[in-house]
């Protein structure tokens, strides 16, 4: 009965993953087909509203749920016994994820700003490119929905030798409240700036990390 509520907040930290990364997905799906619209249209007006729509969703939606999801994976298994480097889907995943974290940071949000603006001279900007990448983004987190519903692959030459596996509901249940509570904090933040500032849940997320190390070294010497 004493993990039950660790539990519950440990669904309930899996189901926002879910739901963040079908966001993330649709936002980039909608970007997709507003990148489109923008250079199959001859209204220089639709072409202009299209590739603002865009850079508006990619700020207040697609980013904060980018950074939601990837929060919440991160956790999730950093505090189960999936871990990092455990199982190849895993690592799949995760290098997936940063790989559309950087892109989309770094890549993504400058670029429509430059959309934008060539849409309002008359040009197209790097439309293209970006209605390609959008597409292959959404299609990237589908391959991830996959890799997690299927699991494939078999474990890497970093599982333990004996496989041992702690049970999710051995983690405090403060991490599992602390990752739910980061993820609405820091979406309430985007929806009141208008661009992502996860500075909760990074904070979150350095502290379980420093923390679980410091357990795991403790362990480690009490079985020396």
């Amino acid at each position: 009965m004493a993990t039950r509520p660790v539990r519950r907040w440990r669904q309930l930290a899996v189901w926002l993953h879910v739901v963040t990364s079908v966001g993330w997905m649709a936002q980039a799906l909608a970007i997709f087909v507003l990148l489109v619209t923008s250079l199959t249209t001859e209204s220089r007006a639709v072409a202009v509203s299209a590739t603002s729509m865009a850079e508006l969703l990619d700020g207040r939606l697609l980013a904060p749920l980018a950074n939601a999801s990837a929060f919440t994976g991160i956790m999730l298994a950093a505090a189960t016994p999936w871990g990092f480097v455990r199982h190849w889907w895993v690592l799949v995943k995760f290098a997936i994820t940063l790989v559309q974290l950087h892109l989309g940071i770094f890549v993504l949000s400058g670029a429509l700003q430059e959309s934008a603006s060539a849409a309002a001279m008359g040009a197209s900007g790097p439309a293209v490119p970006l209605a390609v990448g959008s597409a292959l983004m959404a299609g990237a987190i589908a391959f991830q929905a996959w890799v997690s519903v299927a699991k494939p692959w078999s474990t890497t030459r970093w599982m333990p030798v004996d496989r041992r596996r702690v049970s999710g509901e051995t983690v405090p249940r403060w991490v599992f409240v602390a990752t739910v509570v980061g993820v609405v904090a820091d979406l309430a933040v985007a929806a009141v700036l208008g661009n992502p500032a996860p500075l909760v849940s990074l904070t979150i997320l350095v502290t379980w990390l420093v923390r679980r190390r410091r357990v795991a070294v403790a362990a480690a010497g009490a079985t020396a």
